[in-house]
């Protein structure tokens, strides 16, 4: 059964394979470990396990009544399996109790599969980034979603 939680220390090891698995310029492990220990109060992460195993995780920054969405990750072994769209709603239902309206975050303009997901999930795009990501140079595309709740918007 699969389990989202917070991030803890401990998953520390399975998420940077993760990271390093999946993006061409992956954080290191002193930068994640300084997320959770020194910038809890603005960074959120979480993990998508499996057993004891993390599969996933996702995080997002909050700056005033905005998420921005920092990474969703999957193992490559488990992608296609509603995890990432996990990690999503799973974020998502944090907002309320944090007061964010809006959530945005920059993809990969070549990664199909993660613009196809985040339109499925009301992101649109809003503007790109020339050359922003490099190994290889590509843009970012940006995307905006503007929170609801079950009455609307908060």
């Amino acid at each position: 059964m699969r389990v989202y939680r917070p991030m803890k220390e401990e998953d520390l090891e399975q998420v940077i394979a993760i990271e390093e698995q999946c993006f061409t310029q992956p954080w290191s492990l002193e930068s994640m470990r300084r997320e959770l220990e020194e910038n809890h109060k603005m960074a959120h992460y979480i993990v998508a396990c499996e057993e004891d195993r993390v599969v996933g995780y996702g995080g997002f920054w909050q700056i005033f009544d905005e998420a921005h969405i920092t990474n969703i990750a999957v193992a490559q072994e488990w992608r296609r399996r509603g995890v990432a769209r996990g990690l999503l709603q799973a974020l998502e239902e944090q907002y309320p109790s944090l007061g964010i309206l809006y959530a945005t975050l920059e993809v990969r303009a070549g990664n199909e599969a993660a613009l196809a997901l985040y339109v499925q999930n009301g992101f649109t795009e809003v503007g790109r980034r020339p050359g922003y990501y490099e190994k290889p140079r590509e843009d970012a595309v940006i995307m905006w979603k503007t929170i609801e709740c079950a009455n609307g918007l908060l």
